[in-house]
């Protein structure tokens, strides 16, 4: 992401912390290349591990054009999923955490490289999120695969090779 998407992320983004324009000064200058910024004013940000996040990605890619923004982190045993402010309060989930109002998430600078996080989906700056019902159907669907691969030895399709 270079040019005016960056921009047009970096000011959605920072439009959440106590001083936009001071934030994004600092960001930009910020060797690390990573902001803080308050999780539920814009998005709540729901973090799954990364071995049910990525297939629960490939899922939700098959079903929208563009979800929201996706961030990857920690070794990728992570990943945050952007859904709309609030979502994290009526979550019930087992092993997914949330990020809403009162919490602070670390945030990579779009379109340049940091150290432990990384976009998977960058924001455009439009402010678009992943629908937390999709997301959740897609969780679902994703876990199901995963238990199908599991039963078959960890092969996919169900299918064991006979010998």
């Amino acid at each position: 992401m270079t040019g005016s998407g960056a921009n047009n992320a970096v000011w959605w983004l920072t439009s959440v912390a106590p001083d936009p324009e001071a934030c994004r000064w600092e960001w930009e200058r910020n060797p690390l290349g990573v902001a803080l910024l308050p999780a539920g004013r814009r998005w709540d940000v729901l973090i799954l591990p990364g071995e049910l996040g990525y297939p629960t990605l490939d899922v939700l890619t098959r079903l929208v054009d563009r979800p929201g923004p996706v961030l990857a982190g920690f070794g990728d045993s992570r990943m945050g999923f952007f859904v709309p402010p609030g979502t994290v309060a009526r979550w019930l989930g087992t092993g997914v955490r949330g990020a809403g109002s009162g919490t602070w998430i670390v945030v990579p600078y779009p379109g340049r490289a940091s150290g432990g996080m990384r976009w998977l989906i960058p924001p455009d700056g439009s402010g678009t999120l992943t629908d937390a019902s999709l997301l959740e159907l897609a969780m679902h669907e994703a876990a199901a695969n995963l238990a199908a691969g599991d039963r078959s030895g960890g092969r996919r399709g169900g299918r064991r090779r006979v010998t």
